[in-house]
């Protein structure tokens, strides 16, 4: 996918359709693409679907697992054993639906943070970058420890939330609760 590949009209959603032999057609450009243009289109956040022409399924999810899994297949992964076991276990756990908007608002968080120290650090002269990356693992931890605590609490309210909404409940139906 060069730079010059048309991009969908204003408000268009760019479809993609995956054939039965695995190919990706884009048809915005009229030409097959790759994970790894579909990655692109991501990192330039290109809205788009991708549709399975058999089935006439979105299938947009499980494209953008195919990246990760490329992605953490190759070079430094991001998640460990330990977390990709973690999120295992909550399919299915009564705290599955809370999870996903979590992570949601937590990665969103970390992408403010990262715009604003974008933004503050356009004025950096090549000495003031020097001292930042002498303070950088200590600057991060502190700015990274305020917004896993601020998790830590969130998820804390969900589960008292959660018991409290499961004792009334229980409630309801004449059964007490362990406290």
């Amino acid at each position: 996918m060069n730079n010059a590949t048309p991009a969908p009209a204003q408000g268009q959603q760019r479809i993609i359709k995956k054939y039965p032999n695995r190919r990706l057609y884009d048809t915005i450009t009229s030409s097959y693409i790759t994970l790894s243009e579909v990655k692109a289109l991501v990192m330039k956040r290109e809205p788009f679907e991708v549709m399975d022409v058999k089935t006439g399924e979105n299938i947009t999810r499980s494209i953008l697992l195919q990246i990760i899994l490329e992605e953490e297949a190759s070079g430094s992964p991001m998640f460990t054993a330990p977390v990709l076991e973690s999120l295992i276990r909550f399919y299915g756990n009564a705290m599955q639906s809370m999870l996903g908007g979590y992570l949601e608002k937590n990665i969103q968080s970390l992408i403010d943070v990262q715009t604003r120290f974008a933004e503050q650090s356009k004025g950096f002269t090549p000495e003031m970058w020097s001292q930042f990356m002498t303070l950088q693992p200590p600057a991060l931890q502190a700015m990274m420890g305020g917004s896993l605590e601020q998790s830590k609490n969130m998820l804390a309210q969900m589960q008292d939330q959660m018991q409290k909404q499961t004792g009334q409940l229980l409630g309801a139906f004449g059964i007490k609760s362990n406290p």
